[in-house]
């Protein structure tokens, strides 16, 4: 088992999720424009956030289930995988290819246009939509979480991880939504920095996943 606590790394990786160049110049349009529907449209944002990343984490751990008898094997592999998932942040190494397959950044792209959002069920909607879209533009950090979901194998522990990394990623919403005064300025200067600063973090994720899998389990 990882030592770490895997439900306080989800919430802060979703943290970091939403700080993410391409997310959060979006989170105050999203806000702005679910809470003219109704005061309780962000939280059915965010409640279809969990649900679309929730369903990402039972596939996760159905996969891992059934290789759980090469845990130790399985655990290396995700670690390196996390530590590529970090140099990819740091170096923007997949951003050109992700950019070519997927023009543009805008929540337009998820075939589900802001305008239409109408009560309770626009907000789950929506909110299920956008953890599809943004998957490409938080594929790193979405991408270590599962890997560490998939080495567990456990369905519900799964789905309850990314439950909570949806929260990090839908706390800021609610907040820019709720908040009358509440600036995103100081992070969208320094969101490129902030992006790296998370590979760096993913990168030491990564070793420490590989060296307490070894530590545990032997070759």
């Amino acid at each position: 088992m990882v030592t770490l606590p895997l439900p306080l790394i989800a919430f802060g990786f979703g943290i970091l999720s939403v700080l993410s160049p391409c997310i959060l110049p979006l989170v105050p349009l999203i806000a702005a424009y679910s809470t003219r529907t109704s005061k309780i449209t962000p939280l059915t944002v965010a409640i279809g956030l969990s649900i679309s990343f929730a369903l990402m984490g039972v596939l996760a751990s159905i996969f891992g289930s059934i290789f759980q008898r090469y845990k130790l094997v399985l655990q290396i592999i995700g670690g390196l995988l996390i530590i590529f998932l970090g140099l990819c942040m740091i170096f923007e190494l997949l951003e050109q290819k992700i950019h070519a397959i997927i023009p543009g950044r805008g929540i337009t792209n998820t075939g589900f246009s802001i305008n239409r959002v109408h009560g309770t069920a626009g907000g789950l909607l929506l909110g299920f939509s956008l953890g599809i879209v943004w998957t490409p533009c938080i594929g790193p950090i979405l991408g270590t979480i599962l890997t560490m979901v998939a080495v567990e194998g456990d369905i519900l522990y799964g789905a309850f991880l990314l439950v909570i990394y949806s929260l990090g990623l839908g706390l800021p919403l609610l907040v820019i939504a709720y908040t009358t005064h509440f600036s995103l300025k100081p992070f969208l200067k320094y969101s490129m920095a902030i992006k790296r600063l998370s590979g760096i973090i993913l990168v030491l994720v990564g070793i420490y996943f590989i060296y307490n899998s070894i530590t545990i389990y032997g070759f």
